[in-house]
């Protein structure tokens, strides 16, 4: 089982998964996330947004008192033992920090046993961060790696930009069979490229060639880096469909299972479970913070729940999280 396990399985006797969007749709696609998505991103998020980009703002802009939620690490303790009350720096915010998306697109990504495969539910969430981080001026750029990294698109703003940016990942050419996916390239390749100190989103399902940990790690030291790793049900657990054939989505193997039986049936989710403990695993020691995106779930629930786990966990980390938060945080 672990030979072809290390790769998504396809079964054949699954309903085909819908072709990925063609390019010309790309607007279509965008103007769709605008009303359907970010709208309601933009009622709900009501200005956190820069939860998912934060700035690292250099320059004193005031002093203030103390209040309820401030960042205890920003007290100035000279001038709180002088006003005999404690005082904050206020910093002004760097408006120039950039975001890059780290884009697998390898074969693997095309694997989906609902509606969507994983390449447009990366494609959805890239377009819909890329706006709404343009739309308060932030830069967003990507590189996009299929058997390799063959697209560099640089930082800017607006959303003409962000149409170019969807349109790069929805007009690409069925990727060849034959090659694994080699993760730790794109990661060393973004080291090597980014320079200034960004937010950047590794968007991949991590169906890698092993290796990839110590460059994310490397990567995470001079970055803000959130792992956004997609994913489909059918990865985690088999129904009972008889006998199907399973395919590695990059090399091509196939295997003939039968799903009938409850053996094999629980020894695929024991080994699907291990692999995602190891995953889990890996990006705690590698220092970033982890967004789950499901083919099967609603990509809204998703973004929200990653920004209020990421606003307990700044809260915790000054000591201003209430009392009944900090034992489910």
């Amino acid at each position: 089982m672990k030979s072809w396990w290390r790769k998504t399985p396809e079964p054949a006797a699954a309903p085909a998964a819908p072709a990925a969007l063609p390019a010309h749709h790309a607007e279509h696609v965008l103007r769709r996330l605008e009303w359907k998505v970010i709208r309601r991103l933009d009622g709900l998020l009501q200005g956190d947004y820069r939860t998912l980009l934060r700035g690292t703002g250099l320059d004193l802009a005031d002093l203030r008192e103390y209040q309820l939620h401030d960042d205890v690490r920003h007290i100035d303790w000279n001038v709180t033992a002088r006003m005999q009350a404690p005082y904050v720096r206020v910093f002004t915010e760097d408006r120039e920090m950039s975001a890059w998306f780290l884009m697998d697109l390898s074969p693997s990504v095309d694997f989906g046993s609902s509606e969507l495969r994983k390449r447009n539910v990366s494609a959805e969430f890239v377009a819909v961060l890329a706006r709404l981080l343009t739309s308060h001026g932030n830069r967003v750029g990507a590189l996009l790696y299929g058997t390799g990294v063959d697209t560099v698109i640089p930082t800017r703003t607006g959303r003409r930009h962000v149409l170019h940016l969807l349109h790069k990942m929805l007009d690409r050419p069925t990727a060849v069979e034959g090659q694994v996916t080699r993760l730790k390239d794109l990661l060393a390749s973004a080291a090597s490229m980014i320079k200034r100190r960004s937010t950047v989103y590794v968007v991949s399902d991590f169906i890698s060639e092993p290796g990839w940990e110590k460059p994310l790690a490397q990567l995470a030291q001079r970055h803000e880096v959130v792992a956004v790793r997609v994913l489909d049900p059918l990865e985690l657990e088999l129904p009972d469909l008889g006998l199907l054939t399973l395919r590695d989505a990059e090399t091509g193997e196939q295997v003939v299972v039968d799903t009938h039986d409850a053996g094999f049936r629980k020894r695929f989710a024991r080994i699907a479970a291990q692999r995602e403990s190891e995953l889990r695993e890996a990006l705690t020691r590698s220092n970033v913070d982890a967004l789950e995106l499901s083919t099967d779930a609603d990509l809204v629930d998703a973004i929200v729940r990653f920004i209020e786990m990421r606003k307990r966990r700044s809260q915790l980390a000054a000591g201003s999280l209430p009392a009944h938060l900090k034992r489910v945080a």
